[in-house]
């Protein structure tokens, strides 16, 4: 067993050097692009950090933990509907508080690392998916700028800067969430099961993170099926899918297990607040999912507005009408190019099926699935939409034009390539032009001593 591990780990560390030196320059601008993120969100982070009454509190509660051993079984409240999370996220931070000695600025400090690992992240995932040969990370003559310029815009995005260095819940649910995604394509398409496991922990952190993190729910539950449909008829491979699918529920129901013991010890009141935020509509949400429609293309605009241009409404249009369509399009005219689209039957179906089981291909289906769910779902919310509510699809607009990037460069002329460049400079400097740290520090943990 020893010899086996290590064997794998020394494989993994080949494959890394091997990779290195094929990609010097590659990662050298992906060093840079980790560098500058992570100054952007450490730099005076115990001044530039929110401190206000949600971060005190977690950091008293998860105190009193550290320090009278008092076990959490409750989270954070929501802001509507009197509704409480679990309490994964104060068992999170809790190391961080305590190596900084009691400090809030240790909590943001790991929101801020986590951040930069979320850059890593998006650039990672881009690499891997649009376009790719036949294993992660395999070297490919096809364009892979794509994948620098989505971890560069992600890496200094004003507001997703600005919710990468406070210590506050939903704050952790852009990686978990790409994580939750990025699972799904292991088990779905690389049909490495085992990987059902982390998307169950990893949505366990999303659902304790922000209720929205529900919007995945239904993509997981889509996957499932397909999955399930892929191995039909072989009887082991549906034997071992189930046993992975129900040890992934019980790992699910175990970090969600201290919500519902509190729950059941008071009365149901969580799921009795969570039943009339759903089932009392008239302020909070539809039933009707063709009400939202109308509202998608301003919803995909202030989304990309808050997101990914720094509120500059030309960079927005430019994302929202021409990156967002064409991204569609690219993945539709890959998906039927070449099947005979007379009738919807079988036929089509097996074909559209057998499409999807090439990579490039693949990789579009699931972001675009992604991104149907996510702006439908949030298109039924009657109230308000704040900046952190995107947060479980904060890296979508980011995958998105990484996608587009490597299709242009790899498909058109030298003149629209030389506008795409442009206006990439344009949206660049926009981000850094308001970035935060050209503001004073607000100083609210000073303030708050």
């Amino acid at each position: 067993m020893v010899k086996v591990k290590r064997d794998s780990v020394n494989e993994f560390v080949f494959r890394i050097s091997d990779f290195v030196s094929k990609n010097k320059t590659e990662v050298i601008f992906l060093i840079g692009i980790l560098l500058l993120g992570a100054f952007l969100r450490l730099y005076k982070i115990d001044q530039y950090m929110t401190f206000l009454g949600d971060e005190g509190r977690d950091a008293i509660i998860v105190r009193r933990l550290l320090v009278n051993f008092d076990p959490i079984l409750i989270g954070p409240g929501t802001s509507i509907g009197n509704m409480y999370l679990g309490p994964i996220y104060y068992y999170l931070i809790a190391p961080f508080l305590l190596l900084a000695n009691f400090s809030p600025v240790g909590p943001s400090v790991f929101i801020a690392l986590l951040g930069v690992a979320t850059i890593f992240f998006v650039w990672f995932v881009v690499r891997d998916w649009f376009p790719k040969g036949s294993e992660p990370l395999e070297e490919s003559k096809n364009f892979k700028g794509g994948a620098l310029i989505a971890a560069l815009l992600y890496g200094i995005s004003p507001v997703v800067i600005i919710y990468s260095r406070s210590s506050w819940n939903p704050n952790i649910m852009p990686f978990f969430s790409l994580l939750t995604i990025y699972s799904i394509w292991k088990w779905w398409f690389e049909k490495k099961l085992n990987w059902i496991l982390v998307t169950a922990i990893s949505m366990g952190f999303v659902l304790q993170s922000h209720y929205l993190g529900l919007l995945l729910i239904p993509i997981i539950a889509f996957f499932w099926i397909l999955s399930l449909l892929k191995v039909k008829g072989k009887r082991q491979a549906v034997k071992e899918y189930v046993r992975l699918s129900i040890l992934s529920i019980g790992i699910f129901a175990i970090l969600m297990s201290p919500l519902v013991l509190f729950d059941a010890r008071h009365g149901w009141k969580n799921f009795s607040a969570i039943k009339t935020f759903f089932l009392e509509r008239q302020t909070t949400v539809s039933a009707r999912p063709w009400s939202g429609v109308t509202k998608l293309p301003q919803l995909v605009f202030d989304s990309n507005l808050s997101v990914i241009s720094a509120k500059n409404i030309d960079i927005s249009w430019i994302i929202t009408y021409l990156f967002f369509p064409g991204f569609l399009l690219i993945f539709l005219k890959n998906l039927f190019q070449g099947l005979k689209i007379k009738t919807f039957n079988k036929e089509l179906l097996a074909g559209i099926s057998n499409r999807l089981d090439n990579r490039n291909i693949a990789s579009y289906f699931l972001l675009a699935v992604w991104i149907f769910f996510a702006y439908m779902g949030l298109s039924l919310y009657k109230q308000h939409i704040y900046d952190h509510y995107f947060g479980f699809f904060f890296t979508v607009p980011f995958l998105v034009v990484g996608a587009v990037t490597n299709y242009v460069f790899q498909k058109f002329s030298k003149f629209a390539k030389a506008l795409f460049i442009l206006f990439m400079i344009y949206t660049v400097y926009i981000n850094l032009a308001d970035n935060p740290l050209k503001y004073p520090p607000n100083k609210q943990m000073q303030r708050a001593a």
